[in-house]
């Protein structure tokens, strides 16, 4: 055991990406000790973020567990030291489903864990879990603490060269506008991925959330530039103010400068009171106009005014107002075509991207898909009262080979939708709910009679079920399975889009509404799939 641990304290002096320091100490871990799957748990207010496991599916790095929601992970928090939780505890188990073990085993028979301490104060926690009845049972208690110790020194080291112990009041900070918008969402506003687009996003946002430019997030519908903009309130100074959001699309005109500026008693109709707008109520914070690109050049004219000097007039009134806002703003529209065009004016769209960020769509960030699939799942199990809710690998191969053209926003929804058809569906009902790709209804459902049975939800297809076309020399199982589950992905699109066309007498917008997409999305989508798009 000694001996095994050497490398791991020697690993404490040298320059290690932060990823490869946690997962060497896992390996270390489920090589010598009798489990199935390790987990390193960050502790984030009443959340524990799974930041590297071994031996559990891809999509728990995704998932956000509420401590309150799972008394285990309270009773192994509790400490002081490492903890066995026994075999026949009544106690559901957050992994169950998770475990990545014997074909069809789906229930943790086995766990165990211990704090991580950094100084007087719990960091997080490590966690231990086997699919066997009494796995661990001969396991020392020591072996673990000593994992424990040398996860905190790996978690210090990487706070000292990311200079965190420089920035703890610059934490403690973030810390208080991360648990303010938790409290407001339900869920902590965390960017979830680890992909090298997600990776560029998350520089980005580091590089401009300190100061106070001004910033425009682009990106297609349902990318998530609204948790961008959040994230960028949170890292920033201004993290202890408001962030105050405005959907300019549902803003009329005529509404306009009373709901940005506010209005005096009498200066409308209806006006019996004062009443302060979005812009006074950001003050010394963050406003967040999202759709900007839907505004009018006469709200635009109005806004710019404010931009340029801070100033504003509640309407009806001659005096002046002086605000300190930094104001980020959202767009899926290309605004410099805009400009060209003449809908967007050109003052206006220079003072709003003095830094332009893009978020990128799903379809670019690869396996993300499951991180964020993991963070929706986790979502829906606690919202239907589910003890597990778990994809088969049918599901997991279906979301990587859809293209995504609604983004998060579209994943959201089919996983909300799938857990209730799969929870609602024929059969008893059992306590740990496993999606295929038939609940996701992103490939078409086999012809009845077809030859051939459909796999276990644990099982992958045998090779002659998952590829019939000819595989090409060099070219590996996997690839060839994932080429054709494209095809007949898309080949699913075309069908539904062509369906939807035809039932809505060629009206894009109303094919795109009963598919859950935005138009330009679904134009976008179609001639991809090499359909005839709207205008041509």
């Amino acid at each position: 055991m000694l001996q095994a641990l050497v490398p791991l304290v020697d690993d404490l002096t040298r320059e290690l990406p932060d990823g490869e320091r946690y997962r060497r100490l896992l390996q270390a871990m489920q090589a010598l000790l009798p489990c199935d799957a390790v987990a390193l748990l960050r502790l984030e207010g009443d959340w524990l973020v799974p930041l590297a496991v071994r031996g559990l599916s891809s999509d728990t790095l995704g998932r956000r567990f509420r401590i309150d929601e799972h008394p285990r992970f309270g009773l192994l928090l509790q400490g002081p030291g490492p903890r066995r939780i026994p075999a026949d505890s009544p106690l559901p188990d957050p992994y169950d489903g998770l475990v990545e073990g014997l074909e069809g085993q789906l229930e943790v028979h086995d766990c165990m864990g211990c704090p991580i301490q950094i100084g007087e104060k719990t960091w997080g926690l490590l966690t231990l879990d086997a699919l066997g009845r009494e796995r661990m049972s001969a396991l020392d208690l020591g072996d673990l603490q000593a994992f424990a110790s040398l996860a905190g020194a790996t978690v210090g080291v990487v706070q000292r060269m990311d200079g965190l112990a420089l920035r703890a009041e610059d934490e403690r900070r973030r810390a208080d506008s991360y648990r303010a918008l938790a409290a407001e969402k339900s869920l902590p506003p965390k960017l979830i991925g680890q992909s090298a687009a997600h990776r560029r996003l998350m520089e980005e946002i580091e590089i401009v959330s300190n100061s106070d430019l001004t910033v425009l997030l682009t990106g297609e519908t349902g990318v998530g530039k609204e948790l961008v903009a959040q994230a960028l309130h949170a890292a920033s100074a201004r993290a202890s103010r408001p962030l105050i959001s405005i959907n300019c699309a549902a803003l009329p005109d005529t509404l306009l400068e009373s709901e940005l500026f506010g209005h005096v008693r009498g200066a409308f109709s209806g006006a019996v009171a004062e009443r302060r707008g979005k812009f006074e109520l950001a003050d010394g914070g963050t406003l967040f106009l999202d759709e900007v690109g839907e505004l009018s050049l006469a709200a635009q004219a109005k806004l710019l005014r404010v931009l340029q000097g801070g100033q504003l007039q509640r309407l009806g009134s001659d005096r002046e107002h002086r605000v300190d806002v930094r104001v980020i703003a959202a767009t899926n529209r290309d605004l410099a075509e805009e400009v060209r065009a003449g809908r967007f004016r050109a003052d206006f769209y220079h003072r709003l991207s003095v830094y332009p960020l893009r978020v990128p769509p799903l379809r670019e960030r690869g396996h993300d898909v499951l991180l964020l699939a993991g963070n929706f799942l986790e979502q829906n199990r606690s919202r239907l009262g589910l003890r597990g809710l778990r994809l088969d690998y049918s599901a997991r191969a279906a979301l990587l080979a859809h293209d995504w053209p609604g983004n998060v926003r579209e994943l959201e929804h089919l996983l909300g939708r799938s857990a209730l058809k799969a929870v609602g569906g024929p059969g008893p009902r059992t306590r740990i709910v496993s999606l295929s790709a038939l609940h996701l209804d992103l490939l078409p459902l086999q012809e009845e009679g077809a030859a051939g049975v459909a796999p276990a939800p644990d099982e992958a297809p045998p090779a002659s079920q998952v590829s019939q076309a000819p595989q090409a020399p060099g070219v590996p199982p996997e690839a060839a399975a994932l080429q054709d589950l494209r095809t007949s992905t898309e080949a699913h699109q075309r069908q539904r889009i062509q369906a939807s066309l035809l039932q809505h007498r060629q009206n894009w917008a109303s094919a795109a509404r009963e598919l859950g997409l935005h138009r330009a999305n679904l134009v976008r989508l179609a001639k991809r799939l090499g359909l005839p798009a709207k205008g041509e």
